[in-house]
C-alpha cells in the first residue's frame, strides 16, 4: 500500500464525511418532509371531516325540531285529512331538505302525503324506517334502507301525541340517497382540488354519499376507518382503502344519524409534491458542501505542518540547531495533543484527590450521612434551581439521658442506629443529614406539604416500635417546613422547620408538628 501522509488521511476523512454528510442530509430531509406533509394531510383531512360532522349534526337537530313542531300542530289537528296535507305541502315547501313527507298513524297507515308519494295514502307502511319509527315512539333519523318506491333512502321522524299523551302516529321526512338530495349541497365538493374527496357511512357501513353515485349503497364496513367512525371514534390514519388505495383518512361520527363522515386523499397524490422540495433542498446544500471541503482542506494543511518540519527535523538531529528549530515548529497540533494528554492525566488524578477530600468534608464520619456543610451545599443548590422542597427537622429525644445513663459509645450506637432508620424511611432521592449532636435533618425533593407529613409520621412510629442499641425504642420530635411555602429563603426555611421541631418538644416529644399550622398533627400514645 502507497505510504499517506497526514494531510492526505485527514482530505481524504473530509470528502468521506461530506459525501455521507450530504447522503445522510437527503435522506433524513426527504423523510421528514414526508412524514411532515402525510401528517399535515393527516391533520387537515380530521380537521374537515369534524367540521362536516358536526354540519350535519345540527343540520339533523334543525330537521328533527322542525319534525317536532309539525307534531304539535297535526296533534292538534289530527283526523283533518285537509289540515294534515296543508301541514306536509307546508313541510315540503319550508323545508327543502326533504324529497318526500308524510303522516303515520299509529298503525303504520298513512293518513297524508306530499305529492310524489301520493300513491301510498292507505297503505299500511312495513319498512325498516316505519317499523323503527312505530316501535320507538322518539324523534330518531333512521338507518338506510328500500322504501316501497324501490329508493335507498333514510327517514327523519318525530311521534306526535295528544294532549292526553296518547301515541297518535308520526311524521316522517325522507331523503332519497341516490337522487340529487341535501347531503350534495350540505356536504358539496371537498375543498380541495388534489385528489382528496369525502363520503358518508351509516352506522351499517354502507355508502351514503360518495363523489362516485354508482357506489351509494356499497358495503365498505371492512375498512378500518369505516370500523372506527361507526363506532364513534374520530381521529386520522392511514388506511388501505376497499379497492387497495392507500389513503390518508380523517373521521368523525355524527351522533344524531349515527354516520360517519371521512374526508381523505391517495398517499400517491400527497407525495407527489415531494420530489420537488427534497431537489430543492439537495441544491442549496451543494454549496455548502463545496465550502466545507474547502474548509477541511485548509485545516488538514494547517494540522499536518508541525508533523511535517518535525519530520524534516528528525532526519538531522545531530545538528546544533536541531533544539532551536524545534522551539520553532508551532505546537498548536503536535505538542498541544502531547500536553493535553499528560494535563488529561493530572486532572484525573487531581479530580480524584478532591472527589474524596470533598466526600469526606461533606460527611459526617459517625453516620455516614450527609454532614452541615453537604447540607448547606445541596440547600444552596436547590434554591438556586428553584426547586421545591420539604425540610425535616429531627431531634432524638432525651438524648442526654441515654448518654448519661448507657455512656457515649451507647450513645454515639443510638445515633448509627437513628442514622440507618432514616435511610430505610427515604426515599434515594431524599438528602439525610446530622446537623450536630442528636440534631438531624432530611430534605425530601418535590413532595407536597401532606406527603412530607405522612412521611415524618412514618419515620417517627418506626422509629419508635424498633429497639435501639439500649435495648427499648427511642422516640423522636420532627418539625416540618416546606420550600416554597412557609419560607422562599434557604435561612427561612430551616427556621420554620426548627421552630416546628421545638413546638413538638413543647407539647409533649415524639410527635410531628408542621410549620403549617404549628399544631399538634400526630402523637403516639
Amino acid at each position: 500500500m502507497p505510504r499517506l501522509d497526514l494531510r492526505t488521511l485527514i482530505l481524504l476523512l473530509a470528502i468521506v464525511s461530506a459525501l455521507l454528510t450530504f447522503a445522510n442530509t437527503f435522506i433524513a430531509t426527504y423523510h421528514t418532509q414526508r412524514e411532515q406533509l402525510t401528517e399535515q394531510t393527516l391533520e387537515a383531512n380530521r380537521a374537515y371531516a369534524v367540521k362536516l360532522a358536526e354540519i350535519s349534526q345540527q343540520f339533523f337537530l334543525d330537521l328533527q325540531s322542525q319534525l317536532a313542531f309539525s307534531a304539535d300542530v297535526l296533534a292538534e289537528r289530527y283526523g283533518d285529512e285537509q289540515a294534515m296535507d296543508a301541514e306536509i305541502a307546508r313541510l315540503i315547501l319550508q323545508n327543502s331538505s326533504f324529497n318526500t313527507a308524510l303522516v303515520v298513524n299509529a298503525d303504520g297507515r298513512v293518513l297524508a302525503s306530499s305529492q310524489d308519494t301520493r300513491y301510498l295514502l292507505g297503505q299500511v307502511l312495513s319498512s325498516v324506517g316505519a317499523r323503527q319509527a312505530l316501535s320507538r315512539r322518539e324523534p330518531l333519523v333512521s338507518p338506510t334502507y328500500i322504501g316501497a318506491n324501490e329508493q335507498l333512502l333514510v327517514l327523519v321522524s318525530a311521534p306526535i301525541f295528544n294532549r292526553q299523551g296518547d301515541y297518535l302516529g308520526y311524521v316522517g321526512g325522507a331523503i332519497y340517497l341516490q337522487r340529487q338530495n341535501v347531503l350534495h349541497s350540505l356536504l358539496g365538493v371537498h375543498y380541495h382540488r388534489d385528489g382528496s374527496y369525502i363520503y358518508v357511512v351509516d352506522g351499517q357501513g354502507q355508502l351514503i354519499y360518495h363523489e362516485d353515485t354508482e357506489r351509494i349503497g356499497q358495503d365498505v364496513s371492512a375498512n378500518p376507518v369505516v370500523q372506527k367512525v361507526i363506532a364513534g371514534g374520530e381521529g386520522a390514519q392511514r388506511v388501505v382503502n376497499t379497492r387497495g388505495i392507500e389513503m390518508l383518512a380523517g373521521y368523525a361520527h355524527v351522533p344524531a344519524a349515527q354516520w360517519g363522515v371521512v374526508a381523505q386523499r391517495p398517499l400517491a397524490d400527497t407525495l407527489s409534491e415531494l420530489d420537488g422540495l427534497v431537489w430543492s433542498s439537495m441544491l442549496h446544500a451543494v454549496p455548502f458542501t463545496l465550502a466545507s471541503l474547502l474548509v477541511f482542506w485548509w485545516l488538514a494543511t494547517l494540522i499536518a505542518r508541525p508533523l511535517r518540519e518535525l519530520s524534516a527535523i528528525a532526519k538531522s538531529m545531530d545538528n546544533a540547531d536541531a533544539p532551536a528549530r524545534i522551539e520553532e515548529v508551532p505546537g498548536w497540533y503536535y505538542e498541544a495533543k502531547r500536553l493535553r494528554k499528560a494535563m488529561l492525566g493530572g486532572v484525573r488524578l487531581l479530580h480524584q484527590k478532591v472527589g474524596q477530600l470533598s466526600q469526606e468534608n461533606a460527611t459526617d464520619p459517625l453516620t455516614g450521612l450527609t454532614n452541615r456543610r453537604g447540607l448547606q451545599l445541596c440547600l444552596d443548590t436547590w434554591h438556586a434551581e428553584g426547586r421545591a422542597f420539604a425540610v425535616l427537622a429531627l431531634d432524638i429525644d432525651h438524648f442526654k439521658r441515654i448518654n448519661d445513663t448507657f455512656g457515649h459509645d451507647t450513645g454515639d450506637a443510638v445515633l448509627q442506629f437513628f442514622a440507618q432508620q432514616m435511610r430505610r424511611c427515604a426515599r434515594t432521592s431524599d438528602l439525610l443529614c446530622r446537623s450536630g449532636g442528636e440534631e438531624f435533618i432530611m430534605l425530601l425533593p418535590e413532595v407536597s406539604y401532606e406527603e412530607a407529613l405522612r412521611i415524618a409520621q412514618r419515620l417517627c412510629d418506626h422509629v419508635a416500635a424498633t429497639a435501639s442499641p439500649t435495648g427499648e425504642p427511642i422516640t423522636i420530635s420532627i418539625g416540618i417546613a416546606r420550600h416554597p411555602d412557609q419560607a422562599t429563603s434557604v435561612a427561612g426555611v430551616l427556621k420554620e422547620a426548627d421552630q416546628a421541631l421545638y413546638a413538638a418538644k413543647r407539647t409533649g416529644r415524639n410527635r410531628v408538628v408542621g410549620a403549617a399550622s404549628m399544631a399538634r398533627v400526630t402523637s403516639l400514645t
